[in-house]
């Protein structure tokens, strides 16, 4: 019985950190026009039993991408603005996979719920 709860609690982990991760990269492909931001990763950290927990939001370190485009406000004095190093077709790609992980976790949690019940069900008997 203990090993489907530590899978069941391995599915919600697993859950959240997908969501925390899609949620980031929403905030990612909300703010892919906003000059000088930088995109927001989140790591994954295993803990004890097989579960998962999210570690520090930290931003992307590659170079933002400079836009000449003298007439923006943004722009300096040679014409050019720092705009954000988000890369829309990864965000889309990191979003899919993560709503796919986030469904696998989902049926693991729903099957080993039903495999509680089942087991209860035949203990009462």
């Amino acid at each position: 019985m203990s090993d489907l709860l530590n899978t069941m609690a391995s599915s919600v982990s697993g859950m959240a950190a997908q969501s925390a991760r899609l949620r980031l990269a929403s905030e990612n492909i909300a703010n892919a026009d906003t000059p000088g931001y930088r995109r927001k990763l989140i790591p994954f950290e295993q803990v004890a039993g097989g579960s998962v927990q999210t570690g520090p939001i930290h931003l992307d370190s590659s170079d933002l991408e400079r836009v000449h485009q003298p007439g923006h406000p943004m722009a300096g004095e040679d014409g050019y603005f720092e705009s954000s190093n988000v890369n829309l077709m990864i965000e889309i790609a990191d979003s899919r996979e993560a709503q796919r992980s986030y469904e696998a976790n989902l049926r693991m949690f729903d099957q080993a719920r039903q495999m509680t019940s089942s087991l209860l069900e035949l203990l009462r008997r």
